[in-house]
């Protein structure tokens, strides 16, 4: 299995949705109730401890009303570690 938490470019992605939900003005407990999904989930994610799916990924940008395949472009550009 590759690994992937902890890599600069989960790490990028992870404080880009941190970044987009602070940016957005709302709690982590408002957008796990947005989403249907646990403050821990939310808080998860933003500390690097979860991954976020492709699915989740657009959820996540339809929540907080940001562009998904934008998210990927920056995190693409991170350089592989």
């Amino acid at each position: 299995m590759v690994r992937q938490l902890g890599t600069p470019r989960h790490e990028e992605l992870r404080r880009l949705l941190k970044e987009k939900r602070k940016n957005a003005g709302i709690s982590q407990a408002e957008l796990g109730l947005r989403l249907g999904w646990s403050q821990r989930t939310i808080g998860k994610i933003e500390t690097g401890e979860k991954r976020v799916t492709a699915v989740e990924l657009i959820e996540l940008g339809a929540a907080l009303e940001f562009d998904p395949a934008a998210a990927l472009r920056r995190v693409a550009k991170v350089a592989k570690r």
